[in-house]
Parts: C-alpha cells; structure tokens; sequence
C-alpha cells in the first residue's frame, strides 16, 4: 500500500491541513453552546428547547454523513470537504441574520447537512492513506483541531457576546473560518486513492450491513453514542449551572471555561502516543475511567474544584474519542468510509438526543441529575470496553490452541 510516509513534506501538510479540518467543523458546530442560556432568555424557550440549536445541527448531521462519504467516492475527498468548510463558514454568517427561533433552528439545521463533508471523509482518509501505526498520530491532530475548535468557538462567542452580542460573534466565527477553510484548501495534500468514475450504489447496503454485523467493530458505534451523549450534556448544562446562584458568571467567564478544551487538545495527541506504545485497549479503559472521574469531581460545589474537574473530564474524553476513531478505521479492512460514517452517525446522534434529552435531569435533578446521567452513560460504555476486549482474547487464545 502506498501510504504517505511519516516525516515527509506531504505528512507535515496533512497535520496542519487536519487541525484546520477539526477546528473549523467543530467551532461552527457548537458556536451555540454557550449562548443557550441567551438563547432561552431572548426567544422565551426552556433550556431543553433551547438546546434544539445544536441537536438540530448534531441530528441532521449524523445523517447527512452517509451521503457525503458515498458521493465523496465518486467527486473526491478533498472537494468534499472543501465544499463543505466554505458553505458552512458562510452559514454560520447566515444564522447571525436570524429574527427568530425558527429561523435559527432553519439555518442551525442547513448547516448540519453542509458540514457533514468533513467528519465522515477525514477519519476514511486517514485510514486509507497513512499506515495503522501512523493513522493514531493524524487522527490525534484531527481531534486536537476540533478541541481547539470547540474551545475557540465558545471562548469568542462568549467573549464577543458580552461586548456587543451573539449575532456578532456569529459572524465573526463564521469569517474566521472562511479564511481558515481557504488555507485548508491550499494544505490539504493530493490523495493517493484514485475516485470512482461511478458508484456502486448496490454495494453500499451490503457494505454497512457488513460493519454492523463485525462484532470487532459495531461496539466502537455504541462507545462513539455513548461518549459523545455524555460531553455534549456535560457542556450544554454547565452554562445553566454557572449562570445561576452562588456562582452568577458573566457570559465571558463562562467561555474562559472552555479554554479547558486545551487539555483535549493536549490528551488526544499523548494518549494516542501511548496507545501506541502500550495497547490501545488498555489506554482506552484508562481514558474512560478518567473521564468518568473527572464528571464525579464535577458535582462539588467549589468552582475551582468544579472546573478541575471539567478539565479531567474533557483530558479524557477526547482520549477516548481519538483512540475509538482510530481503531474503527483501523479494524475495518475495507469500506472504510463506510466504517468511519457509521461511527460518526453514531457519534453525532448521541450528542443530538443524549445532549437534549439531559436537559430533563438538569430541569427537574439539576446538577447532580445531569452528572448522574452521563455518569451511567460512561459506565456502561466501560463495562462494554471490558466485555468486548474479554471477547476478543479469548477468542485469540482458542485461535492459537486449535493452531497447536
């Protein structure tokens, strides 16, 4: 296989070209989040509903994916996902002009169709373009992107919101990453997969069927459910919950919190080191069960301690993502765009109805309601990493006996 080698000119361009990819897709994605508490208070809607700005985006997208990846066989990667970061840089302008809650919801659900090109072609890409060992390294640089995204989006939306308003910082988001998707353009380097002059159309059912039945990897869609329901609700109530009593923060402190998504930033590329280095299983369960601490740690009342936690919990989270993401591309041995748009359905529907639904435990459990939630969420994701990686052992063991 020709993979492009580590350490040359073309993999230099690739890290940059993925951090871009990961930070415009995921600062237009949740642009909003911390502007739901303003959200409620100017359109007179609850928190669940307010919530609806970002599940609506995370819902459709998760859909749009498989379109995307099948039509990317035959267009080609790249133009995919440039189409994709410039249309939804120009939306995220478009949605600052919204007069009233339907309309952001229109614009909030446009941009979950056009922003579909990039997730579900960059984990393919990846997988089919560097080796296994050298996947982990560009997968890592992609996740770090999108924390630093995430981070971003939220620290300049907060900030912009409190010195002129959210419509402002809207459009200066989505200007930002029109600049950024142009340079995307320019880095992004020429795959070495040829395009299909048509698509197999009748080949793409068998081909998702084929990942759902393999049990070594239809368990990473459940995690990629679980882990993503779990952060999204994390971060869409906390603004709740730092906005009411003892705590009373300004709409820029609260973006300063998410300067905390340094720590993914941080944690996606070390970890995916030591999985490297260690067995990604067992790094997995490590990542896992310092994101389930980190939410615990959430529940005291300090805001110092609570913020510490949040950060543990974000380290973690993204660990965990980064090395789930690698090891579906990495399992799947062929079709794997079709492999990496499963996950990510999979993936974006648990940030769309896990993240909405949590907002009942926040209206009627508050704070420890919301961590309770997500916390049985991780729980069951880790009790799942323990059985599957028990199954796959032994079926290692009785594999090497009938050798014997």
């Amino acid at each position: 296989m020709n993979y492009i080698q580590a350490g040359s000119k073309e993999f230099k361009r690739a890290k940059l070209a993925f951090l871009i990819a990961g930070l415009v897709t995921f600062a237009s994605i949740y642009t909003v989040q911390p502007t739901l508490p303003l959200f409620s208070k100017d359109f007179d809607v609850s928190a669940p509903a307010a919530s609806l700005s970002l599940s609506f985006t995370t819902g459709i997208l998760a859909f749009s994916m498989l379109a995307a990846a099948t039509l990317s066989d035959k267009i080609g990667m790249k133009r995919i996902m440039v189409f994709s970061m410039v249309c939804t840089s120009i939306l995220g302008i478009v949605t600052s002009l919204s007069s009233s809650f339907i309309m952001l919801l229109l614009f909030r659900a446009l941009l979950g169709i056009f922003v579909a090109g990039v997730p579900s072609i960059a984990m393919a890409f990846i997988g089919k373009e560097f080796s296994p060992k050298d996947s982990v390294i560009i997968m890592g640089f992609y996740i770090s992107g999108s924390s630093i995204g995430g981070m971003t989006g939220r620290l300049f939306t907060g900030l912009l919101t409190d010195l002129f308003s959210w419509r402002i910082a809207f459009a200066a988001i989505g200007i930002i990453s029109l600049l950024l998707s142009l340079f995307f353009w320019y880095t992004f380097p020429v795959t070495k997969t040829p395009t299909r002059r048509k698509i197999e159309w009748k080949s793409i059912g068998p081909s998702y069927k084929m990942h759902f039945l393999n049990k070594n990897i239809n368990f990473l869609f459940i995690l990629g459910f679980l882990l993503m329901g779990s952060f999204v609700t994390m971060y869409n109530y906390i603004g709740f919950s730092l906005m009411q009593p003892p705590y009373h923060l300004s709409q820029t402190i609260i973006g300063l919190i998410f300067v905390v998504y340094l720590f993914g930033t941080f944690s996606s590329i070390y970890m995916g080191k030591k999985a490297k280095q260690y067995g990604t299983i067992f790094i997995l369960k490590i990542s896992f069960m310092i994101t389930i601490g980190g939410a615990v740690i959430t529940l005291f009342p300090a805001l110092l301690v609570k913020i510490i936690g949040i950060s543990i919990f974000t380290f973690g989270f993204f660990a965990s993502h980064s090395i789930v993401s690698a090891l579906v591309t990495e399992r799947a041995k062929e079709n794997k765009v079709q492999a990496s748009s499963l996950y990510l359905l999979f993936y974006y529907l648990g940030s769309s109805i896990v993240g909405s639904f949590g907002g009942f435990f926040w209206d009627h459990f508050s704070w420890v309601g919301v961590i309770s939630f997500l916390g049985s969420l991780l729980i069951v994701g880790f009790v799942l990493i323990i059985r599957c990686s028990s199954r796959k052992a032994a079926a290692i063991v009785i594999q090497r006996n009938k050798a014997l």
